[in-house]
């Protein structure tokens, strides 16, 4: 501490997507004043070929991936190939997309938020996509998803500095491929498929591990990345685990550990 009873001010490098902020921490009788971090949240837009189509609030980090991924997951485009220009303004807060097709028109303006969006029922999306094929190969043990959740875990940067922060991975059985950051659960899940977009890694017959609450939405996107196998380290909703059955889709929630609930298809996960 310094003379004034304060703790110093850390001195390692700060990772993107936080920023430094001063806190009084208190314990019993306790206060003390202490320098940490906390996540930066951000006003962000997507715009595609000089058109606003989406504002967001989203961590200031894989912004080309988060608009690539979420013009896919809209059904906008498909691969990469089908944009032509990407460019992030210089202040890093739009992200402007030319597409192949000049003539594409928004249909109307989207306000994405990172918190959780709603009015949908399973009528609405269960029609919407034909299930996986039980051709697409890919299981894996219950130690292999305690693991990979592991090391999600532990790769989560900007949670290990600042918390408050979610994170989402595509994977195989035995390793991480992609790990992205945000404080939006859809946000990661758009910048995972956008990432694989740029990287050329597919994405069908992957697993998707994800920090957050999987809701509708996240079954949805999940369902698009073709990837039948998804994990949470929390808990599922009554529409995404009845979608993940529709769509041929293993849905793992809490998964700590050596611990977890296998909500539908499990004969993907095998002992040991």
């Amino acid at each position: 501490m310094n003379k004034n009873g304060q703790l110093p001010r850390p001195q390692t490098l700060i990772v993107p997507g936080v920023k430094p902020v001063r806190y009084t921490a208190v314990n019993g009788p306790r206060r003390q004043d202490v320098d940490g971090m906390v996540v930066t949240e951000t006003h962000i837009c997507i715009s595609v070929n000089g058109q606003e189509l989406a504002t967001f609030m989203a961590s200031p980090v894989y912004l080309q991936e988060m608009a690539l991924g979420f013009l896919a997951n809209e059904g906008i485009i498909e691969t990469a190939a089908d944009v032509r220009h990407l460019h992030l303004s210089q202040k890093g807060t739009c992200v402007d997309v030319w597409l192949q097709d000049s003539g594409f028109t928004p249909p109307r303006k989207f306000i994405i938020t990172a918190g959780c969006g709603g009015g949908v029922t399973f009528d609405d999306l269960s029609g919407e996509h034909e299930p996986l094929s039980p051709d697409i190969p890919l299981t894996a043990t219950t130690t292999q998803l305690a693991e990979l959740m592991r090391r999600t875990h532990l790769g989560a940067e900007m949670y290990q500095e600042a918390r408050g922060i979610h994170t989402a991975v595509l994977a195989t059985p035995e390793q991480l491929l992609l790990q992205v950051e945000d404080i939006g659960r859809h946000n990661c899940v758009d910048k995972i498929r956008g990432a694989a977009m740029m990287a050329d890694i597919r994405t069908e017959g992957r697993l998707l591990l994800t920090s957050g609450r999987v809701s509708s939405e996240m079954i949805n996107k999940a369902r698009r990345l073709a990837t039948p196998i998804v994990c949470s380290r929390t808990s599922p909703t009554s529409l995404s685990v009845a979608l993940a059955d529709a769509w041929n889709i293993t849905l793992v929630a809490y998964l700590r550990q050596d611990r977890m609930r296998i909500y539908t298809h499990p004969e993907r996960i095998a002992e040991g």
